[in-house]
């Protein structure tokens, strides 16, 4: 049988030809589809036309091919497909994501994805590909750690699904996110929980102070329960059980972003089963709650506010209606704030050291709550159970801050007193 030849007289194999145009194409079937590569090279020493992007030679292609059908990696869908095509497709597969959480999602690839990795084929990301792309969003980009996790979180697993479903052989975030902690410009964020001096001279302000005094009941409830600020304030008076003395969480606050891009406040229940929980409560959480209806009483407030089915809302603002977390955190800035500004001169007066209180968000109250259950040895999976975190490593990581700190203060208090001298 006579053999096909190029332009140049070398014979092809079977399956090549050589289009009008030069270039060399490679026919194949793959799941009773027939597919095509093509290239300006028949081998690799071959030249590329002036003016002609680089590229595998037809051969070095058809190797790829072998291996790949070898391993049944379908290449060819992997060549047409881009990263965002991958993460629409992974995406589509969670029918059970919360609203909250696709939204999140959705805001993270529009900002750090789609234009830039997201446009590459999926064929051609590579570990090298992805690790440059997590340091531009570190050292470039100056993204917070918490923001890079999550880019990280939906590329992993939309990339395991590649895997799976043999678009491609390897993950080419495999083993990245510890290469980047590694990194020297990673700088993990600590959230610190404040100390007994701070939280004494919180409260202690908040009782002194005319401006803030009301919103006391709301953060002695937050530092005796730990709840997070989207639980605590859609807390309703039905999740309270004064008889048994305990506080059931079982829903929380989300804001969404509506249809027209106005922010409307929906409730939900907890995004995992860990949290739904059962709080005990402390004697001055009980009394917080007290004061909170007297101060309503005494003001004429009541909880206007009805969201998806829920009412009657525990902490409500001058409106009755449930408060923002946006409002608390500015509010907290300006408590720290005044409480400062009133130690600085209180301490000049006295002429001693300020105790000042470092800035604080409202996770640092729930951070605070674990660490003072720690401090008090309360067992780990109590702790676990009370915070409602999914993963225990969570709590482990608070416990072993907490008592690193605690090994420091016992030894100190030891000093002198182990007869060894």
């Amino acid at each position: 049988m006579k053999k096909r030849k190029d332009l140049r007289g070398r014979n092809l194999k079977d399956c090549e030809d050589q289009m009008p145009d030069g270039r060399y194409r490679f026919r194949y079937a793959q799941g009773g589809k027939r597919k095509a590569v093509y290239s300006w090279k028949l081998v690799s020493t071959d030249k590329v036309p002036q003016g002609k992007r680089d590229c595998l030679s037809l051969r070095e292609l058809e190797k790829n091919i072998e291996k790949d059908l070898s391993d049944g990696i379908d290449a060819h869908t992997a060549a047409k497909l881009t990263v965002i095509d991958l993460i629409r497709i992974y995406l589509g597969t969670k029918k059970n994501l919360k609203e909250s959480t696709r939204q999140v999602y959705d805001d993270i690839i529009r900002r750090y994805i789609t234009d830039t990795i997201g446009q590459q084929k999926l064929s051609s990301v590579r570990f090298s590909t992805m690790s440059k792309y997590f340091n531009d969003l570190s050292t470039v980009q100056g993204l917070k750690p918490h923001t890079i996790r999550n880019v990280y979180s939906i590329l992993h697993p939309a990339f395991d699904m590649a895997v799976r479903d043999s678009y491609i052989r390897l993950n080419p975030t495999d083993g990245l996110f510890g290469e980047i902690k590694k990194d020297s410009v990673w700088q993990a964020e600590k959230r610190h929980a404040l100390t007994p001096d701070e939280q004494r001279a919180f409260l202690n302000f908040l009782e002194e102070s005319d401006t803030y005094r009301h919103y006391k009941p709301l953060f002695v409830f937050l530092l005796g329960t730990g709840t997070r600020i989207g639980e605590a304030i859609v807390l309703r008076w039905d999740d309270v059980d004064f008889s048994k003395n305990t506080i059931s969480v079982n829903h929380a606050a989300q804001y969404l972003r509506g249809k027209d891009g106005v922010h409307i406040f929906k409730i939900d229940t907890p995004k995992t089963e860990a949290g739904h929980r059962t709080i005990p409560m402390f004697k001055e959480v009980r009394e917080a709650l007290r004061q909170e209806r007297e101060n309503q009483m005494r003001l004429g407030l009541r909880s206007k506010a009805e969201i998806d089915g829920y009412s009657n809302f525990i902490f409500v603002n001058g409106a009755g209606n449930v408060y923002a977390k946006e409002n608390l955190n500015t509010l907290l800035r300006h408590i720290v704030s005044a409480y400062n500004e009133k130690e600085r001169a209180d301490a000049e007066k006295e002429h001693r050291e300020s105790v000042l209180i470092r800035p604080f968000s409202l996770h640092n109250l729930r951070h605070t709550f674990c660490t003072r259950l720690i401090e008090n040895d309360v067992n780990v999976k109590t702790v676990q159970e009370i915070m409602g975190h999914t993963n225990i490593q969570t709590t482990l990581n608070i416990y072993a801050e907490v008592t690193e700190a605690k090994k420091e203060e016992t030894f100190a208090n030891l000093e002198g007193k182990m007869l060894i001298s």
